[in-house]
C-alpha cells in the first residue's frame, strides 16, 4: 500500500510541476502582451546595430535565430535517440549554445518589438505576429524551468521544444521573410 502512495505522491508533485511550467508560460506571454499593448511606442529605433534601420535588423537578427533553431531541431532530435545511432559528445554543447546564441540573437528584436512598436492588431499578419512573439517567449521561459524540473512527464522537453521552434518559424515566416519580399526595401 506505502508503493501506491508514493506513486500517488510522485503522480501529485509531477502534475503540480507541469501546472507550474504552463503557468509560468502564460504569464510570461501575457505580461508581454499586456506590457506591449499599454506602451504602444513610438516606431523609433533603439539601437541598430549597424544596420540600416529596425526593420533590416530585426529581419536579420530573426533569420539568424532560425537558422540556429534548425541546429535546435536537429541536435534535440540526436538527443532523444530519433536520428539513428549514437548521439557525438559534442551534440549537448552544441544544443545548448545554439539556443542561448538564437535567444540572445531575438532580445534587441523583441525588445523592439514591445517598446518601439507594441501589440499590433492592425492587420492579420501583425496579429499573429504579435501573439506569436508572446507565445514565443511563454514557451521559452516555460521550457527553460522544465530543464530543472524533475518528475515532468517525458513528453513535457520535447512539446515546449517544439513550441518554441515553430513560434520562431511562424515570427520568420510572418515578419522576416515577409520584410525580405517587400519591393524597395534597404536588406542591410
Amino acid at each position: 500500500m506505502s508503493g501506491m502512495n508514493d506513486a500517488r505522491s510522485t503522480q501529485a508533485r509531477g502534475d503540480w510541476a507541469l501546472a507550474g511550467v504552463g503557468a509560468l508560460g502564460l504569464a510570461v506571454a501575457a505580461v508581454l502582451a499586456a506590457y506591449a499593448q499599454v506602451h504602444p511606442g513610438n516606431g523609433q529605433a533603439l539601437v541598430t546595430f549597424g544596420f540600416s534601420g529596425m526593420l533590416p535588423m530585426k529581419a536579420w537578427l530573426t533569420t539568424a535565430a532560425a537558422a540556429l533553431a534548425i541546429v535546435q531541431v536537429l541536435s534535440a532530435l540526436s538527443m532523444w535517440g530519433r536520428l539513428g545511432g549514437r548521439t557525438p559528445t559534442w551534440v549537448h554543447p552544441v544544443h545548448r549554445w545554439s539556443g542561448t546564441v538564437a535567444f540572445v540573437l531575438t532580445l534587441p528584436v523583441a525588445f523592439h518589438c514591445v517598446w518601439s512598436l507594441g501589440f499590433s492588431t492592425a492587420d492579420g499578419r501583425t496579429l499573429v505576429h504579435s501573439v506569436t512573439g508572446c507565445l514565443f517567449y511563454g514557451a521559452f521561459a516555460a521550457k527553460m524551468l522544465a530543464l530543472r524540473l524533475h518528475r515532468l512527464p517525458p513528453w513535457t522537453l520535447p512539446v515546449l521544444g517544439g513550441l518554441v521552434a515553430a513560434a520562431l518559424t511562424v515570427l520568420w515566416f510572418r515578419a522576416a521573410l515577409w520584410y525580405f519580399t517587400q519591393p524597395g526595401v534597404p536588406l542591410l
